[in-house]
């Protein structure tokens, strides 16, 4: 039987990002993820690896930079305003075809905001940040027991298409406590292949060259035409996603993260109610799962998202379902945290009254 802790969802991410096989971590204080580095500063160091707390957030992202070059499995964890910062770096890493995994414990905004939890950095995540043409891809858990297991997905996703990958949470989902199952076998840092692209010392081989910039006439432009074409492939190949109770629905509510959570106790409250209300919660923001909406928009008349933002969101389900339901919002900005009450006199009162 695997074992089983009660653990903070931040202190889960740094067991997960053990698991991983990562050995190196780059990060400055910031609230509410200051538990991962405080808490990455003793696991690391126990396990042989590298941690260093930096100067500042733009020092950590590229310090990610010359340790994912080099071939190791590296990350870093900010909120929001700090994620912010590392958006240049972010680019870079994506310009390069680089691996790497940044977490972002999101925080009200914009600006310096609040230390509350929120989901306002979606945009941010989903659109690639920085400047350029590029996407991150983007884990949405919703329990301390997927923060846990979402680092080794990360770092195969991010390690399979040589594109930086992102886990965005909130500051609820950092700061509560959960049983965590430790399901996944530890992966030997040992044990991981050398990458073909990594600068291990070109001693008795050919030499390899990571950069993110090519100045010869048209060469950026090849680059990021063959990025697109990666792209396309991800968005083909990782929609993931959690549909329940949606075959029959009249009304599909649309959440992540502690939304769904949320959102869960109230279609069940719903169904008491006799309505007939599914939960859709997508685990890749990007790519997002239009694919299954596009279906369901078929026979579903009403989608209702919800977010702790003022509607993000809500324009990939617009474009995923092509138009063809009524897409309805329910948010809660600047820190506010939506209750499964409030959520079911939404459902109702988009549903009529109930029956």
């Amino acid at each position: 039987m695997a074992e089983k802790r009660l653990m903070y969802g931040n202190h889960a991410i740094v067991e997960g990002v053990l698991h991983a096989g990562c050995r190196f971590f780059a990060g400055y204080p910031i609230t509410p993820q200051n538990e991962i580095p405080e808490f990455m500063s003793v696991r690391m160091i126990e396990e042989g690896g590298v941690f260093v707390q930096t100067e500042s957030e733009i020092a950590a992202i590229n310090m990610l930079f010359g340790a994912s070059a080099a071939g190791k499995r590296a990350m870093t964890s900010s909120s929001s305003p700090g994620v912010s910062l590392m958006q240049e770096g972010i680019s870079y890493i994506a310009g390069a075809d680089l691996p790497v995994l940044v977490v972002n414990i999101v925080r009200g905004g914009p600006g310096l905001g609040n230390i509350a939890p929120a989901q306002s950095d979606y945009y941010q995540a989903t659109r690639g940040g920085g400047h350029g043409d590029y996407y991150t891809i983007t884990l949405a858990p919703h329990s301390a027991q997927e923060l846990f297991e979402f680092p080794k997905l990360a770092f195969e996703l991010a390690e399979k298409y040589r594109n930086p990958s992102l886990i965005l949470a909130d500051g609820l989902l950092g700061q509560m406590m959960e049983p965590v199952e430790f399901s996944l076998d530890p992966v030997d840092p040992a044990s991981l292949p050398e990458q073909p692209w990594a600068l291990t010392g070109c001693k008795g081989r050919e030499r390899r060259v990571v950069r993110s910039y090519d100045l010869k006439p048209g060469k950026l432009e090849d680059w990021n035409i063959a990025r697109s074409k990666k792209y396309d492939e991800i968005m083909k190949k990782e929609q993931r996603y959690d549909a329940r109770d949606c075959d029959n629905a009249d009304l599909v509510v649309v959440a992540y993260g502690t939304c769904a959570r949320v959102a869960d106790a109230a279609v069940r409250m719903a169904h008491k109610k006799g309505l007939k209300v599914g939960l859709m919660r997508p685990i890749t923001l990007w790519p997002f799962p239009a694919q299954v909406l596009g279906d369901m928009a078929d026979h579903v008349e009403h989608f209702l998202v919800v977010e702790m933002n003022n509607g993000q969101m809500i324009e990939d389900v617009t474009l995923s379902t092509r138009c063809r339901s009524r897409i309805h919002f329910h948010g809660r900005p600047g820190g506010g945290v939506p209750t499964p009450p409030e959520l079911l006199e939404k459902i109702t009162q988009v549903l009529g009254g109930g029956r």
